[in-house]
């Protein structure tokens, strides 16, 4: 399937442009197990990067312009290397703007390219798309340049873009686990410092389940940076009484008792969860290096109870699915993946029943929503490379 998308691609780069591309990279999107609305807050989230992604061909050109023609909106842009420009009515473009303007700000050499996209993660579903699109642009400009550039500072690179230049507010966990997976692998992410480490998920005896909604929704959107602003302002107060606390990663359990009495309710509310899920994470590193998938389970579970009640970024829809795929056959779990307000769902499913699995949830939430969910059945993917 994967070899048929390729092929497409590069005979559409021939159509486009005439020749055969010179690389071809791929960047995944992601899912996350564990850490809702902790990677701004400084704190610990455990995502895998999942078999959908983007993939992008190119090749060099002599003349600093850069052509990108991308084959699902049917649309091509040109811009030269010296205007980079934000582009009000092609959207989707920004992102790989973004990236080329600020890989130039940091001093890597670039010149001309021609490149053609294509993706099969849906957009506005919760797998970060944006991210893939954002490595895949980068990746593909170090292997057409042959620059030295780690992991961490091209996550970085791909998370400046999207904050500066496309305007959502984003923490790193995206663009970093697209980046910097490995295959068969979770990844546990300290935000703050952006150590990880790389933990064993054996998907023999469960497979990692994404269930799409169908309702779709906007990161830019101000439920996004309400919640956000909301955590600075905790931080803020906190910040009064215990000096050393720069953001909720800070605050402890106890700490949140001593001085809650001085949080509005909102602000009690967000940072108890932060706290919570925190605690998760760090758990999580246990229960997976010992395979205990009950555990751990548990722990996605908490974690999207969490993020409805305390944090409220889950929504009608998401209920129904969670609900839908914690009572389907061979579930172990179910809660919101992403920021929330709809996209997809995570669960973890016995390998046997999956394709049970797969026909209630169908059947059932269609029931409750009128909507028709998609389904994918993901393994752990290596992050953005050549192919």
């Amino acid at each position: 399937m994967e070899k048929k998308r390729i092929d497409i691609i590069r005979n559409k780069f021939f159509e486009i442009f005439g020749n055969t591309p010179e690389i071809t990279v791929k960047s995944p999107g992601r899912v996350d197990l564990l850490g809702i609305h902790t990677d701004y807050n400084d704190g610990f989230v455990l995502p895998i990067a999942v078999n959908l992604n983007v993939i992008a061909c190119g090749s060099k050109t002599s003349d600093n312009m850069i052509t990108i023609h991308s084959i699902n909106k049917k649309s091509t842009i040109k811009f030269h290397l010296d205007e980079i420009d934000f582009d009000q009515k092609v959207r989707w473009s920004n992102y790989p703007k973004g990236v080329i303007k600020y890989l130039l700000e940091e001093g890597f050499f670039l010149g001309g390219a021609n490149i053609v996209l294509e993706s099969d993660l849906p957009i506005g579903s919760g797998l970060s798309s944006s991210a893939a699109l954002e490595n895949a642009t980068g990746v593909l400009f170090q292997e057409l340049y042959k620059f030295d550039c780690s992991g961490e500072k091209m996550a970085l690179i791909g998370q400046k873009a999207e904050n500066q230049f496309v305007g959502v507010n984003t923490g790193i966990m995206d663009q970093f686990v697209s980046r910097n997976a490995k295959k068969e692998h979770a990844l546990f992410l300290d935000c703050r410092n952006l150590e990880y480490k790389q933990l064993p998920l054996d998907t023999s005896a469960y497979k990692v389940v994404v269930c799409d909604t169908k309702k779709r929704r906007g990161l830019v959107d101000s439920e996004y940076d309400e919640r956000r602003s909301t955590c600075e302002e905790s931080v803020a107060i906190f910040k009064k009484y215990f000096p050393k606390v720069n953001a909720l990663r800070d605050v402890t359990l106890e700490m949140f008792e001593a001085k809650k009495e001085h949080l509005t309710k909102k602000q009690q509310m967000r940072t108890l969860h932060v706290i919570s899920e925190n605690n998760r994470g760090l758990t999580s590193v246990e229960a997976l290096n010992n395979r205990d998938f009950k555990k751990f389970s548990q722990l996605m579970n908490e974690s999207h109870d969490s993020a409805r009640d305390l944090y409220e970024v889950s929504c009608n829809e998401l209920e129904a699915m969670v609900e839908v795929s914690r009572n389907a056959p061979g579930s172990l779990c179910g809660r919101l993946a992403g920021a929330g307000f709809g996209g997809c769902t995570v669960s973890l499913i016995s390998h046997d029943k999956i394709d049970d699995f797969v026909k209630y949830v169908k059947k059932n939430y269609f029931a409750k929503t009128n909507l028709k969910p998609e389904l994918w059945v993901c393994s752990a993917e290596d992050g953005a490379r050549k192919i």
